[in-house]
């Protein structure tokens, strides 16, 4: 189990006191201070079943600036979270081939009671 975690974000720290709680081993990746590659961040989509625009935080300012000056691919957007990781939305749990942004954290007790 993989929990993506940005420790500035409130709900992404519920998050990971919640899997602490529930005593699960998981491994902590904060992808803030170790971004994803294209190719990981590709493979984490796929694994969320989401496009990338349905995964990029649309009101950081980052986004909105770019997204002002013309519309957006789905690879524009991908490479713009890849550059900007603050732009992926969090957190999300990752467990045995399928994935779910816990936001809200009521999602996330369902998603793992669906794990093996």
């Amino acid at each position: 189990m993989k929990i993506y975690h940005n420790p500035s974000c409130s709900k992404s720290r519920i998050c990971l006191e919640v899997l602490n709680e529930q005593k699960l081993e998981f491994e902590v990746v904060t992808y803030i201070k170790s971004p994803l590659t294209k190719a990981q961040l590709e493979d984490l989509l796929l694994k969320l079943q989401l496009k990338p625009s349905e995964l990029v935080r649309k009101n950081e300012s980052v986004f909105k600036e770019v997204a002002k000056l013309k519309a957006l691919t789905e690879q524009e957007i991908l490479q713009l979270m890849v550059e900007n990781p603050k732009l992926i939305e969090r957190p999300i749990v990752e467990v045995d081939g399928k994935a779910i942004v816990a936001r809200p954290i009521e999602r996330l007790k369902p998603f793992l009671a669906t794990i093996d």
